[in-house]
């Protein structure tokens, strides 16, 4: 297995390379030269699989079809070492949560289960793999890495304590002053590891997505300080997401004539990209719905074909902040695809034109009609009323409490409901990282988990800076010495 850029360099590199690089040389994404694909055969041996022995060696079955640079044995082991009940709160990892009233036949559809881990966001899914993988290979080369990143709030999280105490690995993550969550703000600054290292800028998401990139694109730099990224750019936290989505359909689903469908709350568009990967490989999927936020960049493209980007002022701070993005940058993987790989047109729009214009407009490419027909995106948007409104409905009908994020994707995925298709929304977090959103919507506070009681209160280690890559540059240089 090979991986190309989508920008067209000529490189083609292993999964061992690339999990320590981030971005390719040329500021483009990676993927597989070809997807793996599953048959029937593979299909029926892979439900086997989950419902024999579990989500860690489905993990490993689907993992092992991307990299052939560790050995079976050893990413047997790492899948192991990650995907355990005391890790993830449950033997079933990512149960189905159906939302079935009290004498109702068949559910409206269900939740996938993917907050039991310690952050009690989904990017555990893949940051807790991560971790270990970036541990495994650093000690098979004898090497550091230190971890640039940015985060709208879970990302952050979900990092920090899978590279915590971690050997060789030193993280640096930036975030918007004042744009998380209490509970987001608590959980990351709170860590006092000195490997751990708090960035808080001056700006929006955005803003610290375009800085990671930049330190990215300096080559010398990136080298000089052995720059690594744990954001979806990077393919490995990508591809660990897509195990979750052949979890997710085996529990919804007898046989392999089946089809599911999952709406997926989205802002930098890497959660739902993982799902056109597995829908690439041949699992059964019919619809991925991309629901947004009022930052509905993503929704717009898949309703007019045109992809504009917002400036700082025009990125709207809502009640389901990790969404709060106008740039996805994971954006680009799909397109590639969409645009039949051609390298030196994705390379125009998002190395070029994006920069210099702001947008770019597909609608008039017969191409952008594949988005619909050929690879099944569907899209909605949500706002705060809806949200609201979403909450109470849930609670009240199901007895179940959902955060904002995933509520925007129940609110979506209402409207977009196929008879005798079953819609699986993928959960985003746990309510208590949004406690006042839930507060205003149901008048009470969300269960807290004991090991988080009072971390509001803690004390906190977080350096406030300007958006300034060149501060930035000055501060991790100051921190590696």
């Amino acid at each position: 297995m090979r991986y190309l850029s989508t920008r067209g360099h000529t490189d083609r590199k292993q999964f061992c390379e690339i999990l320590l690089e981030g971005l390719a040389p040329d500021g483009g994404l990676y993927l597989p030269e070809s997807y793996p694909q599953i048959d029937a055969a593979a299909l029926t041996r892979l439900r086997g699989v989950w419902q024999s022995q579990g989500y860690a060696d489905l993990a490993f079955e689907v993992l092992s079809l991307y990299i052939d640079d560790i050995p079976a044995s050893d990413l047997q082991a790492l899948c192991r070492k990650t995907y355990t009940a005391e890790v993830f709160g449950t033997p079933e990892i990512v149960p189905l949560k159906p939302l079935k009233a009290v004498g109702q036949a068949q559910p409206d559809m269900y939740l996938e289960a993917l907050s039991n881990g310690p952050t009690l966001a989904f990017k555990d899914m893949a940051m807790q793999l991560l971790g270990n993988l970036f541990e495994y290979e650093l000690a098979r080369r004898g090497e550091a890495l230190n971890i640039f990143g940015a985060t709208s709030g879970d990302t952050g999280s979900a990092a920090e304590y899978a590279m915590r105490g971690k050997k060789g690995v030193r993280v640096f993550m930036t975030s918007p002053n004042g744009r998380m969550s209490p509970f987001q703000q608590a959980q990351m600054f709170s860590l006092l590891d000195e490997n751990i290292h708090n960035i808080a800028i001056e700006g929006v998401f955005d803003d610290c997505q375009d800085i990671v990139k930049a330190v990215s694109n300096d080559l010398d730099f990136k080298r000089k300080y052995k720059i690594g990224t744990v954001n979806s750019i990077n393919w490995a936290r990508l591809l660990a997401q897509v195990v979750y989505y052949f979890a997710g359909y085996f529990q919804a689903t007898q046989s392999n004539e089946q089809k599911v469908s999952f709406t997926v709350p989205s802002g930098n568009f890497g959660n739902v990209c993982a799902g056109h990967v597995a829908r690439m490989m041949g699992l059964p999927i019919d619809r991925l719905v991309v629901a947004t936020n009022e930052n509905d960049v993503l929704d717009e493209f898949f309703r007019t074909g045109i992809y504009r980007v917002r400036g700082t002022a025009d990125t709207h701070e809502t009640s389901s902040p990790s969404m709060d993005i106008s740039k996805a940058s994971n954006f680009e993987r799909f397109v590639f695809d969409l645009l039949e790989r051609d390298a030196a047109k994705t390379k125009a729009i998002f190395g070029e034109g994006l920069s210099t214009q702001g947008f770019f407009d597909l609608s008039a490419d017969a191409r952008f009609a594949q988005a619909a027909t050929t690879y099944g995106f569907d899209s909605g948007r949500s706002t705060h009323a809806d949200r609201l409104k979403t909450i109470q409905q849930v609670f009240a009908s199901y007895g179940l409490m959902i955060d904002t994020h995933t509520a925007d994707g129940v609110k979506v995925a209402k409207e977009h409901l196929t008879p005798q298709v079953p819609m699986i929304v993928l959960e985003t977090a746990l309510p208590i990282k949004f406690a006042a959103t839930i507060v205003e919507a149901l008048g009470r506070q969300p269960d807290r988990p004991p090991q988080f009681e009072g971390i509001e209160a803690l004390p906190k280690r977080v350096q406030v800076m300007a958006a300034d890559v060149d501060l930035i540059k000055a501060y991790i240089t100051e921190h590696c010495d």
